[in-house]
């Protein structure tokens, strides 16, 4: 588990290359805030400052890689060093699948990446939610999940998000252990057609796993579940977040319609297993 004072050292120095670049890093604070395995993060420290980090985020048998370097101690080589020591661990760990994760708009990633034997993959919107009247469900009601909707909840995470169905069993189980987060599963005429998950913390309510049946698609559910979620959150005060594929155009306008608006972009970039340092 991280430590208070790791968190806090990683959050300042989050706020500096934020504030430096005008960009929105994603670094999961949901899984960071919940670490159980210390060999998922990588520090480099200067006069006991955090100046450098890397993080391994494990989603099944895919990890993705996200990390920092303080404006002023970047081209030091501090990065690749973390780089380095992370492989070890994605190679320890058998990971099938290595995405790197980076701003969009990020010119000091651009530049590192573009020296790194990857190939861009796809790129996500981040999204915040604005003020916007919502409707109250008119056909379908939410309830809190229980465990015994795992089969229901793993089978329509592999099914919506491409997913092995040992995959979407290994993450269930990873965010068991996440106790801000809430699974809603979606009922129409008393049958489970979707789920959606809301991790809620201090400041924001984030959004995620949301997903429909193929067959219960295009009849507004997916539509009234999400603005009942939205009216929850709304109550807290927090800014309420979501990611969404660019290329996932139905999704995209869907959470247009409802209030969200295109924020920081995230492109990922896949890393051969063969080309990682053994």
């Amino acid at each position: 588990m991280l430590t208070v004072q790791q968190l806090e050292g990683i959050q300042q120095l989050q706020q500096q290359c934020e504030q430096h670049d005008s960009i929105e890093l994603k670094l999961n604070w949901e899984m960071l805030r919940d670490r159980q395995d210390e060999s998922m993060d990588f520090f480099v420290l200067k006069k006991d400052v955090l100046i450098a980090y890397l993080a391994l985020y494990g989603f099944g048998s895919t990890v993705e890689v996200c990390g920092m370097v303080k404006p002023e101690e970047r081209r030091n080589g501090h990065f690749s060093t973390l780089w380095m020591q992370a492989q070890q661990t994605i190679l320890e760990k058998g990971f099938a699948k290595v995405l790197f994760n980076a701003p969009g708009t990020s010119e000091s990633a651009k530049k590192w990446m573009s020296g790194q034997s990857c190939t861009y993959s796809f790129s996500e919107f981040h999204m915040h939610w604005t003020e916007k009247e919502l409707a109250d469900p008119e056909n379908i009601v939410l309830r809190e999940a229980t465990i015994e909707d795992k089969k229901f909840e793993t089978a329509l995470d592999a099914e919506a998000f491409s997913l092995t169905l040992e995959d979407a069993k290994s993450y269930y189980t990873q965010r068991l252990s996440r106790e801000r987060e809430r699974r809603y599963i979606i009922e129409a005429h008393g049958t489970p057609i979707g789920k959606i998950r809301v991790m809620r913390n201090p400041d924001e309510s984030y959004l995620s796993g949301f997903a429909v049946l193929s067959e219960c698609r295009g009849k507004g559910y997916g539509s009234q579940a999400l603005q009942w979620v939205v009216k929850q959150e709304q109550s807290t005060g927090n800014t309420i977040k979501l990611d969404v594929e660019t290329q996932n155009d139905n999704a995209l306008k869907l959470y247009e319609r409802i209030g969200f608006v295109q924020k920081e972009r995230q492109d990922y970039y896949h890393v051969p297993l063969a080309l990682l340092t053994k």
